[in-house]
């Protein structure tokens, strides 16, 4: 085959192998529209209905952790063994079954049942997700690698811009302002999510029969070699088993009519019980992974990647980073319902959840531009017009649905403080990673002490500074891990679990302190994520690497 040839062949695989991509993010960003609802139709308060992200996200760590200690057993990659292709159509299978599982869960109307589902059809996605990055690296060089990546994130980004549009027109059809409330307690109001997901398991099953039958989609195998880390799985194995008790004990009290019964008028004392097992699910996380650190500093020897600070600081950096990307917008629906930020309920939420995940969009599709190789005058042009192509796009999605956009027109001028952060951090993760967490934070700030029209575009830019912060991560999380990158990359996909711990905990003290008041917590991880950008820097100069030369890998 002629270097064209294999050029276009490569070229038609991605384009194939991108699909899932849009799938991973249409489905995540539809939570935002289907939390609010499931909250008012099955009487949740807002810890609750952040369980939806806790099965949702803890399928990614729950899928990759069983892959990883399979592998260890059996001493290979079991996934390597398959081949990346496989191991996309089997997520695409397994995805497919948890679709027909919430099918049998909205026809029952129990919202155990539907966690259940979600939890299936993301344990599909994570096996797709694991497949699916180093696949998309493997069609070109490894130079180029990054901008594959970055073009199949911005297509990622695009599926989270329309889901919450699509789940919003299933939910309530495409009159803006539909009463969320009345909508939600009718007796059919599950109906059409049951028709949504016969049309989405649809989707997944046919993309399996197009990956199946592509010719030009190759096996896709690593020549990397599968190295052990027993110590690191035994304390993986720990703090999921942790996890799992605390959040089994948490359910099993609010199933205990007896509990409720006794805490009746006490409703503070049953939120802090909560509260404070939600934030030792936190803290077992944080400092079990610091504890592998130090104890691999002493003896490296069964601790595998783990031995690297570069990797277990960025595997809170992608816990910090995954979290506070979800628990904004799943947040968001509670907080634009209070009376100081409108009252805006129901399918009216759909143009809000929808820019916050369209703001991921147009960062993304600024980071694609290298795809193109320009000429550094035309990037820098590019780096100003595209982000605003990006953000056309979104508005257009929205208008023919239905949509009022008038609100989201002076969102314009946000959106160039993200083109300032892209000029500032000169296409270095590590620089461009601080600047982006510090503008996060600001604008959390800005959020916290303001409320209207101000408050809830400082929020929804959250999107905006975390668009790069998954191929910025990960690139610095990696670098330097020889033969333990493979490895590295498993440990790093874990921790998507940021997703499923992060929104639960600020939906409990939003419970406690009310919703505004409790997005401090994006303030703290948006300050985290600064400091990963800016103490990474020294931790790799001592093993001599130049954090300057790194480039951006991936996107999520």
């Amino acid at each position: 085959m002629t270097t064209s040839e294999q050029t276009k062949s490569n070229n038609s695989a991605l384009y194939t192998l991108i699909t899932v991509f849009f799938f991973w993010g249409f489905i995540g960003a539809s939570n935002g529209v289907f939390i609010p609802f499931c909250k008012i139709k099955f009487g949740l308060d807002q810890f609750q209905s952040q369980l939806i992200d806790f099965a949702f996200y803890g399928a990614y760590y729950i899928g990759a952790l069983f892959l990883f200690l399979v592998s260890s057993t059996l001493k290979r990659d079991i996934l390597n063994s398959w081949g990346f292709k496989k191991g996309i159509i089997n997520g695409l299978l397994l995805s497919t079954f948890g679709a027909a599982f919430m099918i049998f869960a909205v026809t029952q109307g129990n919202y155990a049942l539907i966690l259940g589902a979600l939890f299936v059809v993301a344990l599909g996605f994570s096996l797709q997700q694991t497949s699916a990055q180093p696949f998309a690296a493997s069609l070109g060089s490894a130079h180029t690698a990054s901008n594959r990546l970055n073009l199949a994130g911005g297509i990622n980004s695009f599926g989270t811009t329309i889901g919450p549009i699509v789940v919003s027109i299933a939910l309530f059809g495409v009159i803006a302002g539909a009463n969320l409330e009345d909508f939600a307690k009718k007796a059919d109001s599950l109906d059409k999510m049951e028709i949504l997901y016969v049309c989405v398991g649809g989707l997944f099953l046919l993309a399996a029969l197009l990956f199946f039958f592509s010719k030009k989609l190759p096996a896709g195998k690593s020549d990397d070699t599968f190295e052990p880390a027993t110590k690191a799985s035994r304390t993986l194995i720990a703090i999921t088993v942790i996890l799992v008790a605390i959040f089994a004990y948490i359910f099993s009290r609010y199933e205990d009519p007896d509990y409720i019964a006794r805490f009746m008028g006490e409703q503070k004392e049953q939120d802090f019980l909560g509260l404070g097992l939600t934030v030792v699910s936190l803290l077992v996380i944080v400092f079990g992974l610091l504890f592998a650190n130090m104890a691999a500093k002493r003896n490296p020897e069964g601790w595998g990647a783990m031995k690297y600070p570069q990797l277990v600081l960025g595997m809170l950096g992608i816990f910090t980073y995954v979290g506070v990307e979800v628990t904004i917008q799943s947040n968001l629906g509670e907080l634009l319902k209070t009376d100081v930020f409108g009252n805006i309920t129901g399918s009216a939420l759909a143009p809000y959840i929808s820019m916050y995940w369209g703001s991921l969009m147009i960062g993304r599709w600024a980071g694609a531009i290298s795809v193109f190789n320009p000429s550094n005058s035309l990037r820098k042009i590019l780096l100003i017009v595209v982000p605003y192509i990006a953000f056309g796009v979104v508005l257009f999605v929205n208008k023919v649905s239905g949509q009022d956009i008038t609100p989201l027109y002076a969102y314009a001028g946000v959106v160039a403080f993200q083109i300032l952060g892209f000029f500032l951090g000169q296409d270095k993760p590590a620089r461009t990673l601080m600047i982006f967490g510090l503008m996060g934070m600001i604008a959390m700030v800005i959020g916290l002490v303001t409320t209207g029209d101000i408050a809830i575009y400082a929020f929804m830019s959250g999107g905006l500074f975390c668009s790069i912060m998954w191929p910025a991560i990960f690139a610095l999380a990696i670098t330097g891990l020889g033969k333990y990158t493979s490895q590295g990359s498993a440990f790093l996909v874990m921790m998507i679990l940021g997703g499923g711990i992060i929104p639960p905990l600020q939906g409990k003290i939003a419970d406690i302190i009310g919703i505004h008041e409790s997005y401090f917590i994006p303030v703290i991880c948006f300050a985290y994520l600064a400091f990963y950008g800016f103490v990474v820097k020294g931790i790799l100069k001592k093993q001599n690497i130049d954090v300057e030369a790194i480039e951006a890998e991936g996107g999520h």
